[in-house]
């Protein structure tokens, strides 16, 4: 049974219990599942949040709906699922790379900026501010004055071969700045990049890049905690295993 909602949250209930009968056998794979009546009756909500549930499963991949003879269980794991893990482990390769990029960048930074490119640094450090909004050309220019920052600490390392490549990679850049902002990852907020930017600033090296370490490493580890963890195709192992 199912208790009193929100109307989202009754179709997501309905939703994992219909998915909790695909995976735990009691519906195998291709057979019918019951009418729905019958599954209002048994997760007892409305027949409209029924038709949801199964609408939300179909997208998914684990319910096939035929015209005229019911609704079948085409998948016994929820194929976006899997979508998003294969996404996870590209963002993290993404993130692996930035990582090595702008670890060494800060390094080379902290020994070869002047007073007028670390100002510079520091204008765009209060440029970026905080993520606050929620409409998409609000996120589009957070997303800008985010990778101007890291662009601008890029260019401080001196290193003409680093920015070229760093250039290159922007739009990865880009889509791993994005990918913070979805709360699923941490982001890192304005007190981090200041961080950097003093650790830039005190000229030691090795500060610079354990600052950098410390900003992007909430990040991987979250990231490898996500792929660490089962989809509802991949059962955890048992002890022993």
């Amino acid at each position: 049974m199912i208790k009193n909602a929100s109307r989202s949250s009754l179709v997501d209930a309905a939703a994992a219990a219909m998915t909790a009968e695909i995976s735990g056998g009691n519906w195998p794979l291709g057979q019918r599942i019951p009418i729905e009546p019958k599954l209002a009756e048994l997760l007892q909500v409305s027949r409209g949040t029924v038709r949801e549930a199964v609408k939300m499963l179909a997208t998914q991949g684990m319910l096939e709906v035929r015209q005229g003879s019911g609704t079948y269980v085409r998948a016994v794991a929820d194929a976006a699922a899997g979508m998003l893990k294969a996404k996870r482990a590209g963002i993290r390769d993404q993130f692996e790379v930035r990582y090595a990029l702008e670890v060494q960048a800060a390094r080379l930074a902290a020994v070869r900026h002047d007073k007028k490119s670390l100002a510079h640094l520091q204008t765009l450090a209060d440029a970026r501010g905080s993520y606050d909004e929620t409409d998409d050309a609000a996120r589009a220019a957070f997303i800008a004055r985010d990778l101007d920052f890291h662009k601008g600490l890029i260019a401080l390392s001196g290193n003409v071969a680093l920015s070229e490549i760093y250039q290159f990679f922007s739009a990865s850049v880009k889509e791993t700045i994005a990918s913070t902002l979805k709360n699923e990852l941490p982001e890192p907020d304005q007190a981090a990049h200041q961080r950097i930017v003093d650790a830039v600033a005190s000229g030691n090296p090795d500060h610079a890049a354990a600052a950098m370490h410390a900003f992007m490493t909430p990040i991987l580890d979250e990231l490898d905690r996500l792929l660490a963890s089962p989809t509802p195709s991949e059962p955890r192992s048992q002890p022993g295993q």
